[in-house]
Protein backbone atom coordinates (compact mmCIF):
# COMPACT_ATOMS: atom_id res chain seq x y z
CA UNK A 1 0.00 0.00 0.00
CA UNK A 2 1.35 3.08 -0.41
CA UNK A 3 -0.29 6.23 1.40
CA UNK A 4 0.36 10.11 1.10
CA UNK A 5 -0.52 12.30 3.58
CA UNK A 6 -0.55 16.23 3.14
CA UNK A 7 1.89 16.92 0.84
CA UNK A 8 3.47 20.34 0.80
CA UNK A 9 5.54 21.42 -1.81
CA UNK A 10 7.52 25.17 -2.31
CA UNK A 11 9.60 26.22 -5.08
CA UNK A 12 11.66 29.47 -4.69
CA UNK A 13 11.82 31.26 -8.40
CA UNK A 14 12.61 34.87 -9.25
CA UNK A 15 9.19 35.69 -8.64
CA UNK A 16 9.18 34.59 -5.12
CA UNK A 17 7.84 31.32 -3.55
CA UNK A 18 5.36 29.21 -5.34
CA UNK A 19 3.75 26.18 -4.21
CA UNK A 20 3.39 23.33 -6.21
CA UNK A 21 1.47 21.06 -4.22
CA UNK A 22 -0.60 22.29 -1.12
CA UNK A 23 -1.90 19.62 1.29
CA UNK A 24 -1.92 16.56 -0.92
CA UNK A 25 -3.30 13.55 0.52
CA UNK A 26 -4.98 10.21 -1.00
CA UNK A 27 -4.06 6.31 -1.04
CA UNK A 28 -3.59 3.48 -3.53
CA UNK A 29 -3.56 -0.56 -2.97
CA UNK A 30 -2.36 -3.57 -4.22
CA UNK A 31 -3.05 -3.92 -7.69
CA UNK A 32 -4.75 -0.55 -8.43
CA UNK A 33 -4.19 1.97 -11.12
CA UNK A 34 -4.73 5.66 -9.84
CA UNK A 35 -4.54 7.77 -12.73
CA UNK A 36 -3.26 11.43 -12.37
CA UNK A 37 -4.97 14.34 -14.46
CA UNK A 38 -5.32 18.28 -14.75
CA UNK A 39 -3.74 21.37 -16.65
CA UNK A 40 0.37 21.74 -17.53
CA UNK A 41 1.80 22.94 -14.41
CA UNK A 42 -0.46 21.46 -12.06
CA UNK A 43 1.92 19.80 -10.26
CA UNK A 44 1.58 16.02 -11.42
CA UNK A 45 5.27 15.25 -12.43
CA UNK A 46 6.49 17.17 -9.18
CA UNK A 47 4.57 14.67 -6.80
CA UNK A 48 5.87 11.69 -9.00
CA UNK A 49 9.43 13.15 -9.05
CA UNK A 50 8.80 13.13 -4.74
CA UNK A 51 7.55 9.66 -4.45
CA UNK A 52 10.46 8.54 -6.60
CA UNK A 53 12.99 10.16 -3.92
CA UNK A 54 14.52 12.50 -6.50
CA UNK A 55 12.68 15.59 -5.10
CA UNK A 56 12.21 16.75 -1.68
CA UNK A 57 8.99 17.94 -0.04
CA UNK A 58 8.23 20.38 2.78
CA UNK A 59 5.70 19.13 4.61
CA UNK A 60 3.74 15.32 5.51
CA UNK A 61 4.82 11.87 4.64
CA UNK A 62 5.01 9.29 2.31
CA UNK A 63 4.17 5.77 3.95
CA UNK A 64 4.70 2.56 1.77
CA UNK A 65 4.04 -1.00 3.28
CA UNK A 66 4.25 0.64 6.47
CA UNK A 67 7.26 2.25 6.18
CA UNK A 68 7.38 6.22 7.07
CA UNK A 69 8.97 8.88 5.26
CA UNK A 70 9.09 12.54 6.07
CA UNK A 71 11.05 15.52 4.91
CA UNK A 72 13.34 15.33 7.38
CA UNK A 73 14.16 11.49 6.63
CA UNK A 74 16.85 12.58 4.40
CA UNK A 75 18.96 10.32 2.46
CA UNK A 76 18.12 7.00 4.24
CA UNK A 77 14.40 8.36 3.31
CA UNK A 78 15.49 9.29 -0.75
CA UNK A 79 17.07 5.40 -0.56
CA UNK A 80 14.24 3.58 0.70
CA UNK A 81 11.65 5.70 -2.18
CA UNK A 82 14.45 5.03 -5.02
CA UNK A 83 14.32 1.40 -3.71
CA UNK A 84 10.51 0.73 -3.83
CA UNK A 85 10.04 3.01 -7.35
CA UNK A 86 10.35 2.94 -10.68
CA UNK A 87 9.38 5.95 -12.45
CA UNK A 88 8.94 6.99 -16.38
CA UNK A 89 9.58 10.70 -16.78
CA UNK A 90 7.78 12.30 -19.70
CA UNK A 91 9.78 13.65 -22.41
CA UNK A 92 12.86 11.96 -20.98
CA UNK A 93 14.18 8.29 -22.07
CA UNK A 94 17.38 7.53 -20.08
CA UNK A 95 18.13 4.82 -21.92
CA UNK A 96 21.86 3.63 -22.47
CA UNK A 97 23.55 3.80 -26.35
CA UNK A 98 23.59 0.19 -27.31
CA UNK A 99 21.45 -2.86 -28.74
CA UNK A 100 17.95 -2.25 -26.62
CA UNK A 101 18.53 -5.40 -24.99
CA UNK A 102 21.73 -4.57 -23.35
CA UNK A 103 19.57 -2.02 -21.47
CA UNK A 104 17.38 -4.35 -19.80
CA UNK A 105 20.35 -6.90 -19.09
CA UNK A 106 22.10 -3.39 -17.18
CA UNK A 107 19.17 -3.01 -14.66
CA UNK A 108 18.80 -6.63 -14.14
CA UNK A 109 22.40 -6.74 -13.76
CA UNK A 110 21.89 -3.92 -11.16
CA UNK A 111 20.26 -6.48 -8.59
CA UNK A 112 23.38 -8.36 -8.80
CA UNK A 113 26.15 -5.86 -8.45
CA UNK A 114 24.31 -2.16 -7.75
CA UNK A 115 25.82 -0.75 -10.71
CA UNK A 116 24.21 -0.76 -14.27
CA UNK A 117 27.15 -2.25 -15.70
CA UNK A 118 27.19 -3.84 -18.64
CA UNK A 119 28.45 -7.79 -18.12
CA UNK A 120 30.45 -9.63 -20.36
CA UNK A 121 29.03 -12.11 -22.54
CA UNK A 122 30.89 -15.22 -21.23
CA UNK A 123 30.21 -14.29 -17.89
CA UNK A 124 28.38 -17.15 -15.95
CA UNK A 125 25.60 -14.49 -15.08
CA UNK A 126 25.29 -12.93 -18.85
CA UNK A 127 22.65 -16.27 -21.09
CA UNK A 128 20.21 -15.99 -17.42
CA UNK A 129 20.24 -12.29 -17.37
CA UNK A 130 20.19 -12.02 -21.88
CA UNK A 131 16.76 -14.84 -21.87
CA UNK A 132 15.00 -12.82 -18.73
CA UNK A 133 15.82 -9.43 -20.29
CA UNK A 134 14.39 -10.91 -23.54
CA UNK A 135 11.22 -11.91 -21.66
CA UNK A 136 10.73 -8.76 -20.51
CA UNK A 137 10.91 -6.91 -24.25
CA UNK A 138 8.96 -9.20 -25.31
CA UNK A 139 6.20 -8.40 -22.77
CA UNK A 140 6.22 -4.71 -24.35
CA UNK A 141 6.13 -6.04 -28.06
CA UNK A 142 9.58 -5.24 -28.63
CA UNK A 143 11.62 -8.39 -28.91
CA UNK A 144 12.09 -8.36 -32.59
CA UNK A 145 14.26 -5.06 -31.87
CA UNK A 146 16.29 -7.09 -29.19
CA UNK A 147 19.82 -5.96 -31.05
CA UNK A 148 18.16 -2.49 -32.37
CA UNK A 149 20.34 0.28 -31.18
CA UNK A 150 18.37 2.58 -29.21
CA UNK A 151 19.38 5.59 -31.00
CA UNK A 152 17.62 3.95 -34.01
CA UNK A 153 14.28 3.09 -32.51
CA UNK A 154 11.46 5.31 -32.66
CA UNK A 155 9.78 7.69 -30.23
CA UNK A 156 7.19 4.79 -29.32
CA UNK A 157 9.26 2.02 -29.16
CA UNK A 158 11.87 3.66 -27.09
CA UNK A 159 8.69 4.51 -24.43
CA UNK A 160 8.33 0.93 -24.81
CA UNK A 161 11.88 -0.42 -23.58
CA UNK A 162 11.71 2.31 -21.17
CA UNK A 163 8.42 0.71 -19.46
CA UNK A 164 10.45 -2.79 -20.13
CA UNK A 165 13.50 -1.12 -17.58
CA UNK A 166 10.49 -0.09 -14.93
CA UNK A 167 9.58 -4.29 -14.98
CA UNK A 168 13.60 -5.34 -15.15
CA UNK A 169 13.85 -2.84 -11.56
CA UNK A 170 11.29 -4.89 -9.85
CA UNK A 171 9.43 -1.66 -7.86
CA UNK A 172 7.10 -1.98 -5.19
CA UNK A 173 5.04 0.40 -6.70
CA UNK A 174 5.05 2.03 -10.26
CA UNK A 175 5.47 5.12 -11.42
CA UNK A 176 4.53 6.30 -15.17
CA UNK A 177 4.29 10.05 -16.54
CA UNK A 178 2.71 9.70 -19.84
CA UNK A 179 3.90 6.31 -20.67
CA UNK A 180 2.32 6.43 -24.18
CA UNK A 181 3.07 10.13 -25.77
CA UNK A 182 4.43 9.77 -28.54
CA UNK A 183 3.43 6.99 -29.92
CA UNK A 184 0.42 5.25 -32.38
CA UNK A 185 -2.61 3.91 -32.12
CA UNK A 186 -1.42 0.52 -32.23
CA UNK A 187 1.20 0.64 -29.46
CA UNK A 188 -0.92 2.89 -27.09
CA UNK A 189 -2.95 0.08 -27.27
CA UNK A 190 -0.32 -2.31 -26.79
CA UNK A 191 1.68 -0.66 -24.03
CA UNK A 192 -2.18 0.08 -22.40
CA UNK A 193 -2.63 -3.40 -22.01
CA UNK A 194 1.11 -4.28 -20.95
CA UNK A 195 -0.24 -1.70 -17.88
CA UNK A 196 -3.33 -3.74 -17.48
CA UNK A 197 -1.06 -7.00 -17.97
CA UNK A 198 1.49 -5.60 -15.31
CA UNK A 199 -1.09 -4.98 -12.81
CA UNK A 200 -2.09 -8.39 -12.66
CA UNK A 201 1.03 -9.96 -12.61
CA UNK A 202 3.07 -7.55 -10.65
CA UNK A 203 0.19 -6.69 -7.77
CA UNK A 204 1.94 -3.26 -7.19
CA UNK A 205 0.17 -0.07 -7.13
CA UNK A 206 0.67 1.80 -10.17
CA UNK A 207 0.22 5.81 -10.67
CA UNK A 208 -0.46 6.51 -14.24
CA UNK A 209 0.17 10.54 -15.12
CA UNK A 210 -1.59 11.45 -18.02
CA UNK A 211 -3.31 14.05 -20.32
CA UNK A 212 -5.38 11.85 -22.09
CA UNK A 213 -8.87 11.53 -20.48
CA UNK A 214 -8.99 8.19 -23.05
CA UNK A 215 -6.24 6.58 -21.32
CA UNK A 216 -7.61 7.05 -18.12
CA UNK A 217 -10.64 5.84 -18.98
CA UNK A 218 -9.11 2.98 -20.06
CA UNK A 219 -7.12 2.27 -17.55
CA UNK A 220 -7.81 3.78 -14.14
CA UNK A 221 -9.74 2.14 -11.68
CA UNK A 222 -9.70 5.89 -9.94
CA UNK A 223 -9.25 9.53 -10.80
CA UNK A 224 -7.59 12.63 -9.39
CA UNK A 225 -7.57 15.81 -10.85
CA UNK A 226 -5.18 18.00 -9.57
CA UNK A 227 -5.67 22.34 -9.97
CA UNK A 228 -3.13 24.33 -8.43
CA UNK A 229 -1.11 21.61 -6.21
CA UNK A 230 -4.58 20.44 -5.06
CA UNK A 231 -6.49 17.40 -5.10
CA UNK A 232 -9.85 19.09 -6.91
CA UNK A 233 -12.15 16.00 -7.35
CA UNK A 234 -11.52 12.19 -6.96
CA UNK A 235 -13.47 9.15 -8.31
CA UNK A 236 -14.47 6.97 -10.79
CA UNK A 237 -12.34 7.93 -14.02
CA UNK A 238 -15.84 9.34 -16.35
CA UNK A 239 -17.00 11.45 -13.73
CA UNK A 240 -13.70 13.20 -12.76
CA UNK A 241 -13.04 13.72 -16.45
CA UNK A 242 -16.48 15.27 -17.31
CA UNK A 243 -15.46 17.52 -14.67
CA UNK A 244 -12.10 17.78 -15.90
CA UNK A 245 -13.52 19.14 -19.82
CA UNK A 246 -15.83 21.49 -18.54
CA UNK A 247 -13.76 24.52 -19.35
CA UNK A 248 -13.00 23.13 -22.67
CA UNK A 249 -12.86 26.29 -25.01
CA UNK A 250 -15.23 25.65 -28.15
CA UNK A 251 -13.18 24.51 -31.55
CA UNK A 252 -12.61 27.89 -33.96
CA UNK A 253 -13.35 26.64 -37.53
CA UNK A 254 -10.49 25.64 -40.10
CA UNK A 255 -10.38 27.58 -43.02
CA UNK A 256 -10.49 26.17 -46.25
CA UNK A 257 -7.73 26.50 -48.96
CA UNK A 258 -9.43 27.04 -52.07
CA UNK A 259 -6.66 27.22 -54.46
CA UNK A 260 -4.41 24.38 -54.37
CA UNK A 261 -1.14 24.91 -55.33
CA UNK A 262 2.10 22.57 -54.19
CA UNK A 263 4.35 24.25 -52.75
CA UNK A 264 6.86 20.45 -51.42
CA UNK A 265 7.27 17.42 -54.07
CA UNK A 266 8.29 14.41 -53.08
CA UNK A 267 9.67 12.38 -56.22
CA UNK A 268 10.50 8.89 -56.20
CA UNK A 269 11.78 9.43 -52.48
CA UNK A 270 14.12 6.57 -51.10
CA UNK A 271 15.67 5.97 -47.53
CA UNK A 272 16.93 2.88 -46.07
CA UNK A 273 18.22 2.38 -42.63
CA UNK A 274 19.77 -1.06 -42.00
CA UNK A 275 22.67 -2.35 -38.94
CA UNK A 276 25.40 -4.60 -39.16
CA UNK A 277 23.41 -7.52 -36.99
CA UNK A 278 20.13 -7.14 -37.51
CA UNK A 279 19.97 -6.25 -40.92
CA UNK A 280 17.47 -3.41 -42.41
CA UNK A 281 15.58 -1.14 -39.99
CA UNK A 282 13.61 0.96 -42.38
CA UNK A 283 13.17 1.40 -46.28
CA UNK A 284 11.28 3.78 -47.88
CA UNK A 285 10.99 3.09 -51.21
CA UNK A 286 9.80 5.16 -54.66
CA UNK A 287 8.05 7.78 -52.41
CA UNK A 288 5.64 10.14 -54.53
CA UNK A 289 3.49 13.27 -52.95
CA UNK A 290 3.53 16.96 -53.01
CA UNK A 291 2.06 19.17 -50.23
CA UNK A 292 0.14 22.21 -51.18
CA UNK A 293 0.11 25.98 -50.05
CA UNK A 294 -1.28 27.22 -46.89
CA UNK A 295 -2.78 23.78 -46.09
CA UNK A 296 -2.06 22.05 -42.83
CA UNK A 297 -0.73 18.51 -43.47
CA UNK A 298 -0.20 15.78 -40.99
CA UNK A 299 1.53 12.69 -41.39
CA UNK A 300 -0.02 9.62 -38.95
CA UNK A 301 0.67 6.01 -38.74
CA UNK A 302 1.88 3.23 -36.20
CA UNK A 303 5.18 3.99 -34.58
CA UNK A 304 8.36 2.70 -36.46
CA UNK A 305 6.33 3.88 -39.65
CA UNK A 306 8.79 6.00 -41.02
CA UNK A 307 6.85 9.22 -40.20
CA UNK A 308 9.82 11.17 -38.62
CA UNK A 309 12.50 10.03 -41.09
CA UNK A 310 9.94 11.59 -43.40
CA UNK A 311 9.71 14.88 -41.90
CA UNK A 312 13.50 14.77 -40.94
CA UNK A 313 14.10 14.20 -45.02
CA UNK A 314 11.34 17.20 -46.29
CA UNK A 315 13.26 19.22 -43.52
CA UNK A 316 16.36 18.61 -45.47
CA UNK A 317 17.93 17.61 -42.16
CA UNK A 318 19.16 13.60 -43.63
CA UNK A 319 19.40 13.16 -47.65
CA UNK A 320 17.76 10.48 -49.55
CA UNK A 321 19.48 7.42 -50.03
CA UNK A 322 17.59 8.80 -53.90
CA UNK A 323 14.94 10.72 -55.42
CA UNK A 324 14.56 14.37 -54.51
CA UNK A 325 12.91 17.06 -52.29
CA UNK A 326 11.98 19.89 -53.90
CA UNK A 327 10.37 22.87 -51.94
CA UNK A 328 9.22 26.53 -53.54
CA UNK A 329 11.22 29.41 -52.65
CA UNK A 330 10.06 32.71 -53.15
CA UNK A 331 12.33 36.01 -52.14
CA UNK A 332 11.16 37.64 -48.58
CA UNK A 333 13.39 40.73 -48.22
CA UNK A 334 16.41 42.85 -49.79
CA UNK A 335 17.36 40.77 -52.28
CA UNK A 336 16.00 38.77 -54.85
CA UNK A 337 17.86 35.43 -56.78
CA UNK A 338 19.32 37.07 -59.46
CA UNK A 339 20.52 35.83 -63.24
CA UNK A 340 19.09 32.44 -62.41
CA UNK A 341 17.46 31.26 -65.34
CA UNK A 342 14.56 28.92 -63.56
CA UNK A 343 13.88 31.74 -61.17
CA UNK A 344 10.38 33.91 -61.98
CA UNK A 345 7.66 35.07 -60.40
CA UNK A 346 6.19 31.86 -59.22
CA UNK A 347 9.52 31.21 -56.93
CA UNK A 348 12.04 28.59 -57.46
CA UNK A 349 12.01 25.11 -56.92
CA UNK A 350 15.07 24.24 -54.91
CA UNK A 351 16.39 20.56 -53.65
CA UNK A 352 16.53 20.52 -50.03
CA UNK A 353 17.93 17.05 -50.08
CA UNK A 354 21.40 17.71 -51.68
CA UNK A 355 24.03 20.93 -51.44
CA UNK A 356 23.20 24.21 -53.62
CA UNK A 357 24.24 27.12 -52.71
CA UNK A 358 20.61 28.08 -52.72
CA UNK A 359 19.75 26.05 -49.82
CA UNK A 360 20.79 28.29 -47.01
CA UNK A 361 18.28 30.95 -48.44
CA UNK A 362 15.65 28.32 -48.59
CA UNK A 363 16.38 27.26 -44.80
CA UNK A 364 15.86 30.53 -44.22
CA UNK A 365 11.85 30.25 -44.81
CA UNK A 366 11.97 27.54 -43.00
CA UNK A 367 10.86 26.78 -39.23
CA UNK A 368 11.50 23.23 -37.23
CA UNK A 369 10.08 21.75 -34.29
CA UNK A 370 10.99 18.52 -33.52
CA UNK A 371 9.39 15.52 -30.61
CA UNK A 372 11.66 16.76 -28.02
CA UNK A 373 11.53 20.20 -28.63
CA UNK A 374 13.11 22.82 -25.48
CA UNK A 375 14.12 26.20 -24.94
CA UNK A 376 16.87 27.81 -23.47
CA UNK A 377 16.50 28.18 -19.24
CA UNK A 378 18.81 30.41 -19.61
CA UNK A 379 17.99 32.54 -21.52
CA UNK A 380 14.64 34.89 -21.86
CA UNK A 381 11.70 33.94 -24.88
CA UNK A 382 12.93 37.94 -26.12
CA UNK A 383 16.70 36.95 -26.33
CA UNK A 384 15.70 33.42 -27.97
CA UNK A 385 13.37 35.45 -30.88
CA UNK A 386 16.07 38.17 -30.78
CA UNK A 387 18.89 34.97 -31.94
CA UNK A 388 16.35 33.38 -34.04
CA UNK A 389 15.70 36.85 -35.82
CA UNK A 390 19.53 37.21 -36.21
CA UNK A 391 19.50 34.23 -38.38
CA UNK A 392 16.58 33.74 -40.32
CA UNK A 393 16.36 36.33 -42.90
CA UNK A 394 17.83 37.02 -45.93
CA UNK A 395 20.29 39.61 -45.14
CA UNK A 396 21.05 37.63 -42.24
CA UNK A 397 22.13 35.09 -44.83
CA UNK A 398 23.77 37.41 -47.02
CA UNK A 399 25.63 38.25 -44.07
CA UNK A 400 26.87 35.20 -42.79
CA UNK A 401 28.52 34.36 -46.49
CA UNK A 402 30.41 37.33 -46.46
CA UNK A 403 31.87 36.67 -43.42
CA UNK A 404 32.02 32.87 -43.88
CA UNK A 405 34.42 33.66 -46.51
CA UNK A 406 36.48 36.25 -44.82
CA UNK A 407 36.97 33.48 -41.89
CA UNK A 408 38.10 30.70 -44.94
CA UNK A 409 34.72 28.85 -44.05
CA UNK A 410 33.16 26.68 -46.90
CA UNK A 411 29.60 27.04 -48.53
CA UNK A 412 29.48 23.26 -47.52
CA UNK A 413 29.83 23.96 -43.77
CA UNK A 414 28.06 27.05 -43.43
CA UNK A 415 25.29 24.91 -45.04
CA UNK A 416 25.84 22.50 -42.16
CA UNK A 417 26.51 25.20 -39.49
CA UNK A 418 23.47 26.97 -40.49
CA UNK A 419 21.05 23.48 -39.87
CA UNK A 420 22.44 23.52 -36.41
CA UNK A 421 19.67 25.28 -34.22
CA UNK A 422 17.25 23.28 -36.41
CA UNK A 423 18.32 20.20 -34.79
CA UNK A 424 17.98 18.52 -31.80
CA UNK A 425 20.49 18.93 -28.85
CA UNK A 426 21.93 15.61 -29.40
CA UNK A 427 22.50 16.02 -32.93
CA UNK A 428 23.78 19.67 -32.66
CA UNK A 429 26.54 18.67 -29.68
CA UNK A 430 27.75 15.62 -32.43
CA UNK A 431 28.31 17.92 -35.43
CA UNK A 432 29.60 20.13 -33.34
CA UNK A 433 32.18 18.01 -32.27
CA UNK A 434 32.71 15.94 -35.13
CA UNK A 435 33.25 19.00 -37.18
CA UNK A 436 35.12 20.97 -34.28
CA UNK A 437 32.60 24.08 -34.69
CA UNK A 438 33.41 26.54 -31.66
CA UNK A 439 30.58 27.75 -29.62
CA UNK A 440 30.50 30.99 -30.81
CA UNK A 441 30.26 30.57 -34.29
CA UNK A 442 26.84 32.12 -34.69
CA UNK A 443 28.17 35.67 -33.05
CA UNK A 444 30.75 35.58 -35.29
CA UNK A 445 28.92 34.92 -38.49
CA UNK A 446 25.25 36.40 -38.02
CA UNK A 447 24.45 40.22 -37.54
CA UNK A 448 22.97 41.04 -33.75
CA UNK A 449 19.42 41.58 -34.06
CA UNK A 450 17.72 44.88 -31.91
CA UNK A 451 16.58 43.88 -29.13
CA UNK A 452 14.44 47.03 -29.30
CA UNK A 453 12.79 46.03 -32.25
CA UNK A 454 11.54 42.35 -31.15
CA UNK A 455 8.12 43.38 -30.12
CA UNK A 456 7.57 44.65 -33.32
CA UNK A 457 8.26 41.39 -34.65
CA UNK A 458 6.64 39.65 -31.73
CA UNK A 459 3.32 41.10 -31.07
CA UNK A 460 1.35 39.72 -34.06
CA UNK A 461 2.31 36.18 -34.18
CA UNK A 462 1.81 36.77 -29.69
CA UNK A 463 -1.88 38.06 -30.82
CA UNK A 464 -2.59 35.22 -33.04
CA UNK A 465 -1.35 32.36 -30.24
CA UNK A 466 -3.11 34.34 -27.42
CA UNK A 467 -0.05 35.11 -25.48
CA UNK A 468 0.89 37.95 -23.30
CA UNK A 469 3.48 40.06 -24.92
CA UNK A 470 4.95 39.85 -20.95
CA UNK A 471 6.13 36.40 -21.60
CA UNK A 472 8.79 38.01 -23.72
CA UNK A 473 11.07 38.58 -20.99
CA UNK A 474 10.15 36.00 -19.12
CA UNK A 475 12.44 32.67 -18.79
CA UNK A 476 10.68 29.23 -20.19
CA UNK A 477 10.49 27.51 -16.21
CA UNK A 478 8.48 30.45 -15.46
CA UNK A 479 5.85 30.02 -17.63
CA UNK A 480 3.42 26.99 -18.03
CA UNK A 481 3.34 24.27 -20.52
CA UNK A 482 1.32 25.61 -22.19
CA UNK A 483 2.36 29.02 -23.01
CA UNK A 484 6.13 27.36 -23.49
CA UNK A 485 4.43 25.35 -26.62
CA UNK A 486 3.21 28.31 -27.76
CA UNK A 487 6.55 31.02 -27.13
CA UNK A 488 8.04 28.19 -29.20
CA UNK A 489 5.29 28.52 -31.62
CA UNK A 490 5.88 32.20 -31.90
CA UNK A 491 9.90 31.64 -31.71
CA UNK A 492 9.33 29.27 -34.96
CA UNK A 493 6.93 32.10 -36.79
CA UNK A 494 8.30 35.36 -35.96
CA UNK A 495 10.61 35.20 -39.08
CA UNK A 496 7.41 34.92 -40.78
CA UNK A 497 8.38 31.53 -42.47
CA UNK A 498 6.84 30.03 -45.74
CA UNK A 499 7.00 26.93 -43.85
CA UNK A 500 6.41 24.92 -40.52
CA UNK A 501 7.33 21.47 -39.48
CA UNK A 502 6.17 20.06 -36.57
CA UNK A 503 6.83 16.77 -35.37
CA UNK A 504 4.67 15.33 -32.38
CA UNK A 505 5.53 18.14 -30.25
CA UNK A 506 1.80 18.40 -28.93
CA UNK A 507 1.79 14.86 -27.11
CA UNK A 508 2.41 15.83 -23.63
CA UNK A 509 -0.49 18.78 -23.25
CA UNK A 510 -3.50 18.62 -21.34
CA UNK A 511 -6.87 18.69 -24.07
CA UNK A 512 -7.96 22.39 -22.27
CA UNK A 513 -4.90 23.60 -23.31
CA UNK A 514 -4.14 21.55 -26.09
CA UNK A 515 -7.81 23.27 -28.12
CA UNK A 516 -5.75 26.39 -26.94
CA UNK A 517 -3.09 25.41 -28.80
CA UNK A 518 -5.10 23.70 -31.78
CA UNK A 519 -7.20 27.16 -32.19
CA UNK A 520 -3.79 28.87 -32.46
CA UNK A 521 -2.28 27.31 -34.92
CA UNK A 522 -5.72 27.57 -37.22
CA UNK A 523 -5.59 30.76 -36.68
CA UNK A 524 -1.90 30.94 -37.98
CA UNK A 525 -2.76 29.13 -41.05
CA UNK A 526 -5.45 31.56 -41.41
CA UNK A 527 -3.45 34.79 -40.56
CA UNK A 528 -0.35 34.46 -42.12
CA UNK A 529 -1.11 31.58 -45.02
CA UNK A 530 2.01 29.32 -43.46
CA UNK A 531 1.95 25.84 -44.90
CA UNK A 532 2.28 23.81 -41.45
CA UNK A 533 3.30 19.99 -42.11
CA UNK A 534 3.41 17.82 -39.23
CA UNK A 535 3.49 14.34 -37.44
CA UNK A 536 0.68 13.32 -34.73
CA UNK A 537 -0.50 10.41 -33.22
CA UNK A 538 -3.17 12.23 -31.73
CA UNK A 539 -5.80 11.35 -33.89
CA UNK A 540 -8.66 13.83 -32.38
CA UNK A 541 -6.15 16.61 -33.06
CA UNK A 542 -5.39 15.60 -36.32
CA UNK A 543 -8.95 15.88 -37.61
CA UNK A 544 -9.28 19.17 -35.47
CA UNK A 545 -6.21 20.53 -37.28
CA UNK A 546 -5.70 18.97 -40.49
CA UNK A 547 -7.24 19.50 -43.50
CA UNK A 548 -5.58 16.51 -45.09
CA UNK A 549 -4.23 13.53 -43.51
CA UNK A 550 -2.02 10.73 -44.73
CA UNK A 551 -1.18 7.45 -43.42
CA UNK A 552 2.17 6.01 -43.73
CA UNK A 553 2.97 2.24 -43.18
CA UNK A 554 5.92 0.11 -43.95
CA UNK A 555 7.14 3.42 -45.03
CA UNK A 556 4.59 3.72 -48.08
CA UNK A 557 1.36 5.98 -48.20
CA UNK A 558 -1.36 3.79 -47.39
CA UNK A 559 -4.37 6.26 -47.32
CA UNK A 560 -4.06 10.09 -47.87
CA UNK A 561 -7.32 12.41 -48.08
CA UNK A 562 -9.59 14.19 -45.49
CA UNK A 563 -8.58 13.59 -41.47
CA UNK A 564 -11.68 12.24 -40.36
CA UNK A 565 -11.37 9.23 -43.21
CA UNK A 566 -7.81 8.67 -42.70
CA UNK A 567 -7.63 8.52 -38.89
CA UNK A 568 -10.80 6.12 -39.00
CA UNK A 569 -9.06 3.77 -41.16
CA UNK A 570 -5.68 3.69 -39.36
CA UNK A 571 -7.45 3.42 -35.53
CA UNK A 572 -9.88 0.64 -37.31
CA UNK A 573 -6.32 -1.05 -38.67
CA UNK A 574 -4.75 -0.89 -35.30
CA UNK A 575 -7.57 -2.27 -33.29
CA UNK A 576 -7.29 0.63 -30.88
CA UNK A 577 -10.01 -0.01 -28.04
CA UNK A 578 -9.18 2.38 -26.32
CA UNK A 579 -10.20 5.15 -28.39
CA UNK A 580 -13.90 4.01 -27.94
CA UNK A 581 -13.82 6.77 -24.86
CA UNK A 582 -15.92 9.99 -26.55
CA UNK A 583 -14.65 13.50 -25.55
CA UNK A 584 -16.55 15.32 -27.56
CA UNK A 585 -19.73 12.92 -26.49
CA UNK A 586 -18.77 13.08 -22.59
CA UNK A 587 -18.82 16.75 -22.78
CA UNK A 588 -22.42 17.38 -24.35
CA UNK A 589 -24.00 14.63 -21.34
Amino acid sequence: MLKVSHIVKDYQTAHGQKRVLDDLSFEVSKAEIVGITGKSGAGKTTLLKILRGVESFDFGEIEIDGVKILPDSGKTGEKILRQSTAIHLQRNFGLWSGPAIENIIRRLNYHLVGTEALPLSDHHSYPELYDEAHSILKTVGLDNKALHSTDQLSGGEKQRLVLARQIAARPKFLLLDEPVTMTGPDTKQEILDVILTLKEKLSIPILVVSHLPEVHAYLADRVLLLENGKIAMEGDPISVLKYFLKDMTPKEPLSAVSDLKPCVSAKDVSKRYSLIRVGEVLNIQNLNFDICEKQITTFIGRSGAGKTTVMKLLEGMVPPTSGSIEILYREHENGSLQNDSCQNNDGKWIDIGAYNEKRIYLRSVISIMNQEFSMSVNSTVRDQIRFRLSMKTRRAVDTAKERAAEFGIPPQVLDIIYRLPDMTTEEKDTVMNELGIPEDIFSRLFPVFPSSDVDAYAEPIFKALDLPLEILDRKPDHISGGEHVRAFIALSLVTSPDYLFLDEPFGDLDPVTLRGVTNALKRVSKEFGTTIVMVSHHMDFVKEASHRAIWIDGSSIVMDGAPAEVCAALVQKSNAKYLDFDIEHLMRE
